[in-house]
């Protein structure tokens, strides 16, 4: 992913990129080879490279076990940190993190770049409007058969912990309210290449009345979802389908006479695709120009720290087999 955000952040006026660091440094060397970044200091040491570039910026593309500690360095060093998802192996560590932000006074969010495609803002806009009411229920499926190879093939969790932060961060950004509980399952298929946890499902319960279906798998062969699933949103007077891409379909009730209601099609208008090229660069626009105007992110961890929690609290339903409250 290192690529991606080195690409994005290229794309950004005045982002100077002053440092790689990685555990083995001549994957470092290759990518500032690789983006003829000449100037930037390498190094396997992050608390060096942040001491010696001068660097008030950090982005961790690391795992997710080194967050924890790449984060904490960077705001011990004065730096505002973007980081990769999810922003900690755990809920504990997650506290840890929010609690160092605050105290440092420096900023911290996190990379969901799906929450800024064009295909979820446009179908955010559209339910804006309130034509298809007030949301009852959200349904995504994701499926993909992907060989990582790496860590995520040996890691606990893989789909939850791995992906699940993504569909669940865009059903919270959808659905504009907070998740109270979840019931959750999780199970290895026979043919998974995973070690763990390569299927899942699960159900959450948001304020308001509002429920959220999950269902997905690494290892399906066959018919793939696009990246960002496919998803239906249920309103009181009407529903709207995304493919994940570039299709949005709404109807809506027309009558109330019949066995099945009749309903209308309705047009949902897709946001010009030029803004959203690279959803990388989008947050990091956005992550900047907050900064610089004491603006906070969309995806603080203040407010990112739900979207985890839906997260480990889906793994402790699926382990515990049990209803899970949310804090």
């Amino acid at each position: 992913m290192s690529r991606a955000w080195v690409e994005a952040a290229g794309a950004i006026p005045g982002l100077d990129l002053v440092g790689l660091v990685d555990v083995r440094q001549e994957a470092a060397e290759n990518l500032a080879a690789e983006r003829k970044l000449t100037k930037a200091l390498i190094g396997t040491d992050l608390d060096t490279v942040l001491a010696q570039s001068g660097a008030n910026i950090l982005f961790v593309c690391s795992i997710p076990e080194a967050h924890l500690p790449n984060i904490l360095t960077g705001l011990r060093r004065g730096c505002h940190v973007l980081t990769e998802k999810p922003l900690a192996a755990t809920m504990p560590e997650a506290r840890t993190l929010e609690r160092a932000a605050q105290r440092a006074s420096r900023t911290v969010a996190v990379m969901q770049n799906y929450r800024y495609g064009r295909g979820i803002r446009s179908l955010k806009k559209f339910l804006a409007t309130g034509k298809i009411g007030r949301i009852t229920s959200i349904d995504a499926e994701f499926y993909r058969g992907c060989h990582f190879g790496g860590f995520r093939e040996a890691m606990d969790h893989v789909l939850l912990l791995d992906m699940g932060i993504h569909p669940f961060d865009m059903a919270r950004f959808l659905a504009g309210a907070s998740p109270l509980a979840v019931q959750a399952q999780e199970w290895n298929p026979s043919n998974s290449w995973y070690r763990h946890g390569a299927s899942a499902s699960a159900f959450f319960e948001f304020e308001e009345g509002v429920t959220f279906n999950y269902r997905g798998s690494w290892c399906s062969q066959g018919f793939d979802t696009e990246w960002n699933g496919s998803w239906r949103i249920l309103g009181e007077k009407g529903c709207v389908r995304w493919d994940g891409a570039a299709k949005i379909e709404a109807e809506v009730v027309a009558g109330k006479t019949g066995f099945t209601w009749p309903k209308k099609p309705m047009q949902v208008p897709l946001l010009d695709e030029k803004p959203f090229s690279h959803a990388h660069t989008v947050v990091m626009r956005e992550f900047i120009r907050c900064l610089n105007s004491d603006r906070v992110p969309e995806t603080v961890i203040t407010d990112n720290i739900r979207s985890l929690a839906m997260v480990h609290g889906a793994i402790a339903s699926a382990r515990k087999q049990r209803r899970v409250l949310l804090p």
